[in-house]
């Protein structure tokens, strides 16, 4: 179990669910519980165009950038496109020179080395570019606090336009033609949360008069950007994203068809998972291990066989990344093996790691150890580079910054930072950090937020789980419906994927569910073949060889509570005809019980789990349950709870009772025929 809390907000059967016009029950629930299912922001949020759009002249500066295009345009400038070594960076910087190009400007991309230049405007790089001629710089995804770099570059006699969507720093903005970044203060700008690709696309769209051509070319790029830097898919955001996705299923760049081939997901239904899972990894990691030209080249080629050899050199990029990454991953294993897991955050550090790679391997290690984990590489230097990931809250940057005084410098925000540390700070380091973290430890277990618990096999029907897809595309602020099911059984479960992931088989509602669980395995699972589980998944349709069925793509999974339906007996609440199934006791049933009853001297007291399991005839806790509650009913037994304890007494002076008068059974029986019948398991 990854999670240590469900958070299950509400537990529905179709027939419960208020239906929306037009609306299959399972959307309807979802659109109820996230307050979109009132007209007319039901209508905004599933259909919603180009009149989510915001005037990109409400953006600080934009006139002024505007002006000084045109001067670059009369006065024929070199103009540089500098940008950042991320997907973000990327897809902002090929955009802007591939309108420039478009547009008749001499224009070159910079994209500074991540591990000898690192992130932002720096000197050398402005030094080279004017020495090449350049006038005027484009900043994407970088540039709002590079106050002392733009002085700089104006002391060249070089002009920038900075386009940017991070935090502005505390002082002075820098000198520049132009500074636009929604995040400005005092900005009228209605969104803060465009990706550096989103502020880019305003930019176009002010200099084009209009957005519709920007988007009719470039819009796959702006959804990748902004799904990539997890920017919220709301409003205008949500608009640019599911233009994205139509562009890339009809009319895609060649590059982008071409990395869609490569790996292997060419013919796959598009959707936001395709830009979060297959192509920005790719693309990212051409920025990790220093080839963004790979990247760029790929972007804004037209050719189709070169996009296709520039593809597979970066799925081959990328596998080395993957090859890296479990490198590291082992031997940060092995290392917390050695040493134990500390009780605090995990502060690995190593000689040869790249810089690249070791932020990916510090989150699979926060998300497995469910603590916050800094990743170190020396590379043989006094210097240490760090890249570091949060969870469960805890504020990472407040605590880097509590323990500021053993590193060299730091940055970031509050669930990822990065730092630099000397060598022989490293142990002080650690120990001033795991005493910060006990100190403002968070209060509770990471907890998985549950949208429906599933008590109808209706909602898991094909239409209903086709109908979500209007809910695309998912990501930050519009995650996918989370669901479960509660008290399934596991039938069985496989490796697949090298055995890096599994596919499992679940039976609930007398039918049979096919599951995906991806990065666990079957040493790894909570549960084994032939357990009761609780699952929690989002239902998705898979498509194979022209068929189309629900598959639950698994979140996390849990033994399920041995004494689940005993709660729902002794509550007299409604069960399922699988559930009246498994808890209606047969004839032996009872006779087994009552005899066991008799063994232990006619009386049985402890915690429910306790008693169920001493008068326990075969691993159901509820059929034992269900046989009590028979007896009392009969006048057979005294049944009772308290505080928490159950107390079982038999009556010993009552006199015989023909159990199959019991009304109690008689409902269950009942009950139980209500759907197909079927063994209990």
């Amino acid at each position: 179990m990854k999670y240590g809390i469900w958070k299950i907000h509400h537990a529905v059967t179709a027939a419960q669910i208020d239906a929306i016009p037009g609306c299959t029950p399972l959307l309807s629930a979802i659109l109820q519980k996230r307050g979109l299912a009132e007209e007319p922001t039901r209508s905004e949020f599933l259909y919603g165009g180009v009149e989510l759009l915001h005037d990109p002249f409400l953006l600080d500066d934009m006139d002024k950038a505007v002006a000084r295009m045109r001067l670059a345009a009369e006065r024929k400038e070199k103009i540089a496109v500098y940008g950042d070594y991320d997907v973000d960076g990327i897809t902002s910087s090929c955009m802007v020179a591939d309108w420039l190009g478009s547009n008749g400007f001499d224009c070159t991309v910079y994209i500074p080395d991540r591990v000898s230049e690192g992130y932002g405007l720096n000197r050398d790089a402005l030094t080279r570019l004017h020495s090449r001629g350049v006038r005027l710089i484009i900043t994407v995804d970088c540039g709002v606090t590079a106050v002392e770099e733009a002085a700089y570059a104006r002391s060249l006699g070089m002009d920038l336009i900075i386009t940017d969507h991070h935090e502005c720093g505390a002082g002075a903005l820098p000198e520049a033609a132009a500074v636009i970044d929604p995040k400005r203060p005092g900005s009228r700008y209605p969104n803060r949360d465009l990706a550096g690709i989103g502020v880019a696309f305003k930019l176009l769209s002010a200099l084009e008069g209009e957005p519709e051509p920007v988007l009719l070319r470039w819009s796959d790029l702006i959804a990748l950007g902004t799904v990539a830097d997890v920017m919220p898919l709301t409003g205008e955001n949500r608009m640019l994203v599911s233009a994205g996705m139509c562009k890339l299923r009809f009319d895609p760049l060649p590059g982008l068809a071409a990395l869609i081939a490569r790996a292997g997901a060419a013919g796959r239904r598009i959707n936001s998972s395709i830009f979060g899972y297959t192509l920005a990894p790719r693309l990212n990691a051409a920025g990790r291990l220093c080839r963004t030209d790979l990247a760029v080249e790929l972007l804004l080629t037209e050719d189709g066989d070169r996009a296709d050899e520039l593809a597979q050199e970066l799925c081959e990029l990328n596998r080395s990344r993957q090859q890296m990454e479990q490198t590291i991953w082992t031997q940060s294993r092995e290392l917390l093996a050695e040493a134990g897991v500390p009780d605090g955050p995990i502060v690995l550090a190593g000689e040869q790691w790249h810089q690249g790679v070791i932020g990916i391997a510090a989150s699979r290690l926060a998300e497995d150890y469910l603590r916050p984990a800094i990743m170190i590489t020396f590379d043989g230097g006094e210097i240490g580079k760090g890249s570091c990931r949060s969870f469960g809250g805890f504020n990472l940057y407040e605590a880097l910054a509590a323990c500021s005084e053993y590193l060299v410098n730091f940055g970031g925000h509050a669930l990822a930072a990065g730092l630099n540390i000397r060598r022989g700070q490293l142990e002080v380091f650690r120990r001033a950090l795991t005493a910060y973290y006990n100190a403002n430890k968070p209060v509770t277990d990471p907890a998985l937020e549950i949208d429906l618990e599933l008590r109808d096999p209706e909602l898991l029907q094909l239409y209903c789980v086709e109908s979500l897809e209007l809910l695309e595309p998912y990501g930050n602020a519009n995650p996918r419906p989370e669901m479960c099911i509660m008290d399934a059984y596991l039938e069985s479960a496989h490796p697949i994927g090298n055995g890096n992931h599994l596919r499992l088989s679940i039976r609930k509602f007398g039918q049979s569910y096919a599951c995906v669980f991806f990065g666990r395995t079957l040493e790894t699972l909570s549960a084994r073949e032939g357990d009761r589980i609780d699952i929690a998944f989002y239902p998705q349709v898979n498509e194979f060889r022209g068929r189309r069925n629900v598959q639950l793509l698994v979140t996390d999974l849990r033994r399920a509570d041995p004494i689940t339906l005993c709660r729902k007996l002794l509550k007299h609440e409604p069960l399922e005809p699988e559930e009246a199934r498994r808890v209606c006791p047969e004839r032996q049933d009872l006779v087994r019980v009552w005899r066991l009853l008799e063994s232990c001297g006619g009386i049985v007291e402890g915690r429910p789990e306790v008693v169920f399991h001493v008068l326990d005839t075969g691993g159901e806790a509820g059929c034992v349950c269900a046989c009590l509650m028979v007896f009392q009913e009969m006048g057979l037994l005294q049944l009772s709870i308290e505080d928490g304890i159950l107390s079982c007494r038999t009556c010993p002076d009552a006199p015989r009772a023909d159990l199959e008068k019991s009304e109690i059974l008689k409902s269950l029986r009942r009950r139980a025929c209500g759907g197909n019948p079927g063994r209990r398991n």
